[in-house]
């Protein structure tokens, strides 16, 4: 389920999520790579996350993405019911937890 193997496979049927700071750090990884559903090739981002959470369990990985920022491309997930935030395969998450300093 994480790191598909063939790239050009994984921009069609997959979405990938990256890890920033804290969130990469939690996760071990840079980005994980997750299969979109086999019918709709989509997930709802509240699934992309479940599927973070099994690929990272562990309370260190569920705080920090508690208090990520999400962008979905480059666009702000702000305060969205991630249940109702569709992604589509061949679409980036971005974990981005707080930053310190400036």
């Amino acid at each position: 389920m994480s790191h598909a193997s063939d790239p050009e496979r994984s921009r069609e049927t997959a979405i990938t999520v990256r890890y920033w700071a804290g969130a990469r750090a939690a996760a071990g990884t840079p980005e994980d790579v997750i299969e979109a559903d086999a019918t709709t090739g989509e997930l709802t981002l509240a699934d992309v996350v479940a599927r973070v959470l099994e690929l990272h369990p562990g309370d260190q990985m569920a705080r920090t993405v508690g208090v990520c920022s999400v962008l979905l491309g480059d666009r702000p997930v702000g305060s969205q019911d991630p249940a109702q935030v569709v992604v589509r395969a061949g679409e980036v998450v971005e974990l981005l937890p707080p930053f310190a300093g400036g």
